[in-house]
């Protein structure tokens, strides 16, 4: 399979956004990287890869924010300056549109996985012993 500059210009430009999302990276940044105009390269973006480089960088920033929110005890402002946006109103509003849901929505959706661990009742029972013991048979070497 041969691969045409353009192909690898676009390649370069998808490669700096998957890996810079978190910067204040921009179409034009793109663009940049890829060595080509911004007009000409939106237009070869968005037919190479079905979305305008906006979106693909839009996109790479939600779905980090949504490992985020699922993984993280993180403030929404605080991901939100993280995955590179800096209003967190546009942010809210961006997220929702991709998730259906809010941040906040979407991290009630997503419990600790803490919350949803399951001990076997033997280990409760065995950790869950208290640690003083007044018996005399559990004291260590004696034997009376």
């Amino acid at each position: 399979m041969v691969v045409s500059s353009v192909s690898r210009q676009l390649l370069r430009a998808r490669d700096l956004a998957d890996s810079r999302y978190a910067e204040r990276l921009g179409v034009d940044d793109m663009a940049r990287a890829a060595s080509l105009s911004r007009a000409h390269f939106s237009e070869q973006f968005k037919r190479a890869f079905g979305v305008s480089p906006h979106a693909y960088l839009l996109t790479r920033r939600m779905e980090r924010a949504a490992a985020m929110l699922r993984n993280t005890d993180y403030p929404v402002a605080y991901i939100c300056v993280s995955v590179g946006l800096s209003s967190v109103g546009s942010f809210t509003t961006s997220f929702k549109r991709i998730h259906g849901q809010t941040p906040t929505e979407y991290r009630r959706a997503y419990p600790p996985d803490a919350a949803q661990v399951m001990v076997p009742p033997c280990v409760t029972r065995f950790y869950g012993r208290p640690q003083h013991r007044t018996f005399r048979e559990d004291k260590a070497g004696d034997e009376s």
